[in-house]
């Protein structure tokens, strides 16, 4: 570790942030490299007489900051890590950063299931780094999930992220597109969860470059209207999901409607429209008959 003033680290952070950037992603930089969280630099700028201890350089955080200006890179990629909720996970340009949007989720799914105690067998379906389906797996201790992704390199990102969250075995990876994975649990399913890529091709070519540029395509890019991928999942749904069992998707902001046609399409019901912190309705749950 190494020691510096509080006033020359707070002058540092000062002519970082006016060369550009936001406050969150130099937080980001911070914490995860420098090993300095905003609350204890917080506390600390009370009494800027005093040192603060860093794990690396302002030398060495200043090129990884000067990096994330320069190219428009993800802090989260430079970094190798980004927090979700209350997990910290590790992210490769394999994988989708998880969105803060999409933790409303897992709130979705407390709703529906309110007893932590619940045994629930739950399915993920394009699990990316794994966040959504380990913060249930971690929330619901006796319940038992099991988790898909196309992509192995995402599949060895999620299982890292599982071992490094919980000592827990109650939560499982394949390999493979969509439900085809699971075969083995038709009919078995009680919670089905999904944010597949939903972006539509004439938004993807407007996206920002540091989306478009870094982030996998495959796992943002849903054909021509971005429905293809969410109209595979519900179609292939009841053949999974137990009678009374749940499916919840996260959805583009304009999609809510179509999605929720072809759920009543399928024969779900209780079909409801869920808006996120921005008033958007991002998700689209239903339940099978």
């Amino acid at each position: 570790m190494l020691s510096i003033s509080v006033k020359e680290f707070l002058f540092w952070k000062k002519t970082q942030l006016s060369k550009g950037g936001d406050h969150q992603s130099l937080a980001l930089l911070l914490d995860s490299v420098g090993g300095i969280s905003t609350s204890d630099l917080n506390l600390k700028s009370i009494n800027p007489e005093g040192n603060l201890h860093i794990k690396k350089n302002l030398e060495f955080l200043e090129s990884v900051w000067d990096d994330h200006l320069r190219k428009s890179c993800p802090i989260q990629y430079l970094c190798g890590i980004t927090f979700w909720r209350d997990l910290k996970l590790k992210v490769t340009n394999k994988v989708l950063i998880p969105r803060p949007e999409t933790e409303i989720i897992v709130d979705i799914v407390f709703n529906i299931f309110r007893k932590k105690s619940e045994k629930l067998f739950f399915a993920e379906l394009g699990t990316g780094s794994g966040a959504i389906s380990i913060a249930l797996a971690l929330a619901y201790p006796l319940s038992h999930g099991v988790a898909t992704d196309i992509d192995k390199d995402a599949l060895e990102v999620a299982t890292k992220n599982y071992i490094n969250s919980s000592k827990q075995t109650n939560l499982k990876f394949y390999c493979g597109n969509w439900w085809s994975p699971l075969e083995n649990f038709k009919g078995k399913i009680d919670l089905a969860i999904s944010n597949p890529p939903y972006i539509p091709q004439h938004t993807y070519e407007k996206l920002p470059k540091e989306v478009k540029n870094f982030e996998p395509k495959v796992a943002l890019l849903g054909g021509e209207d971005g429905l293809n991928h969410i109209r595979e999942i519900i179609q292939k749904a009841p053949l999974f999901l137990k009678e009374k069992g749940w499916l919840i998707l996260e959805n583009h902001f304009d999609q809510g409607e179509k999605v929720k046609q072809l759920l009543i399409k399928n024969k779900f019901t209780s079909i409801e429209i869920v808006k996120d912190l921005s008033g958007i309705g991002r998700f689209t749950i239903g339940r099978y008959k």
